[in-house]
């Protein structure tokens, strides 16, 4: 057996219960929990002064400023609490959105402070979260403190009798002079195993309680969902101006040293040709002939060129033809279905043919196939295009590579790519589009 493999399956013969309450999840969440109540009774009592002295003082000048500087500082506090949620909890919120003040100067970043709502959102947190940070931290304390205290009970019942003068834990004393301790070998045992019990459970009931508290900090202290999607759009939109970009130098590659060179050259030979004319008609003709026959290349370059632009048969009769026509065209034999009772927006067939395309040219170039399928179906308000292979597999997108270069076009428009290629094939590769018709 590889010993590579050896620690780790020796690991695995300890189930996952019994490695919880041991394991350093389980006690960061519980650190994480202790240190709540301290941090909520801090921002809390902040929140409470920034917003009393602010609105006390908005009859004077000075309220206003004062309110703006106590929710930048309510913001940094929100930073202390997303930098403890990312060590504890692994739990990983990027910083709100930032201040965008309409004018420089004091005043304009005092009216950003107080329109933004983010600021205003850290100060609710400020608020809300004392109350569950105490409710946490007691339960959490108790059970998780009585579990391990009933549990090594056997090893720290010898203090009653020592320092206490009873035999064990005092159940319930009825005041008649007949008080029940846990000192019988079977009570000691039923008390250790309640504990361990407890124990067990610890961990889960740790990370439930956790759980509030991510939806709080991811909620309450992280960017809006709209600052996030105006995020995504502006990344999105720079996809698409660097994919558009680089569609026309293509285009302008393909004129410059295809069609363009060849026209060029055809006018230098006709014009050899219109000098041979009257000296050597046969010549002539001949350059002519020539001539003729760059023509016919240039011009199927230029439609090869349209093709690749946005083809005829795609507008004018759909994906299944389109698709069809170009399945024709690849290496590889191309099985073709598409099950479409309606056509999408135009931008969204568009999309979907190209990638249809690349991934062909890829099965074409790379895979070493003998056979591939062309899907494309509607699943809800997606439209789905699989294209599959049984080639070598081993297709990834990666950095560098064509198939990440087409994910993040599928990703400007809210598309995804899914690349299932193991070492050996076969190769499946999914694009989801929203419809959009």
């Amino acid at each position: 057996m590889d010993t590579a493999y050896a620690p780790r399956l020796r690991g695995s013969r300890v189930p996952v219960g019994l490695r919880a309450p041991f394991s350093g999840r389980t006690w960061r969440e519980f650190l994480y929990l202790l240190l709540s109540l301290p941090m909520s009774v801090l921002m809390f009592s902040y929140a409470i002064t920034v917003l009393a002295m602010g609105a006390g003082l908005l009859v004077t000048f000075l309220g206003i400023p004062v309110l703006a500087g106590g929710l930048a500082g309510s913001r940094a506090l929100g930073g202390l609490e997303r930098a403890r949620a990312r060590a504890l909890l692994g739990l990983d919120v990027a910083d709100p959105e930032p201040l965008r003040a309409s004018k420089p100067g004091l005043m304009g970043w005092v009216g950003a402070v107080l329109k933004s709502g983010a600021s205003w959102r850290h100060v609710v947190y400020s608020v809300l979260h004392l109350p569950w940070a105490l409710f946490s931290f007691v339960f959490s304390l108790t059970f998780w403190s009585i579990g391990w205290a009933l549990l090594t009970y056997p090893l720290w019942r010898w203090t009653f009798p020592e320092y206490l003068d009873q035999p064990g834990i005092l159940m319930w004393d009825d005041g008649s002079g007949h008080p029940v301790h846990l000192n019988a070998p079977a009570e000691i045992g039923f008390t250790s195993g309640l504990g361990l019990l407890l124990v067990l459970a610890g961990p889960w009931v740790i990370h439930g309680l956790t759980q509030l508290d991510r939806v709080m900090v991811h909620g309450l202290l992280g960017p809006s969902l709209l600052a996030t999607r105006v995020s995504q759009l502006e990344a999105d939109r720079g996809v698409v101006v660097d994919t558009a970009a680089a569609d026309l130098r293509r285009i302008e590659r393909d004129l410059h040293d295809g069609a363009q060179a060849r026209l060029v050259a055809l006018a230098m030979d006709l014009g050899l040709a219109k000098e041979k004319l009257t000296e050597d008609p046969q010549a002539a003709a001949k350059m002519v002939d020539e001539a003729h026959g760059e023509v016919k290349t240039a011009l199927q370059e230029l439609r090869d060129l349209a093709r690749g632009i946005h083809p005829a048969i795609l507008t004018d009769r759909g994906l299944g033809p389109a698709l069809s026509a170009l399945s024709a065209r690849c290496t590889v034999p191309v099985t073709v279905t598409v099950d479409l009772d309606r056509r999408p927006a135009a931008a969204i067939e568009g999309i979907a043919y190209f990638t249809a395309s690349e991934l062909l040219q890829n099965v074409s170039k790379h895979a070493r196939a003998t056979s591939a399928t062309l899907d494309v179906w509607t699943n809800a308000d997606r439209l789905m295009v699989l294209v599959a292979d049984n080639g070598q597999g081993g297709a990834h997108t990666e950095s560098g590579t064509g198939l990440a270069g087409l994910a993040e076009r599928l990703d400007a428009v809210d598309g995804l790519l899914i690349v299932d290629s193991p070492a050996g094939g076969p190769t499946s590769i999914t694009a989801e589009l929203p419809w959009r018709g």
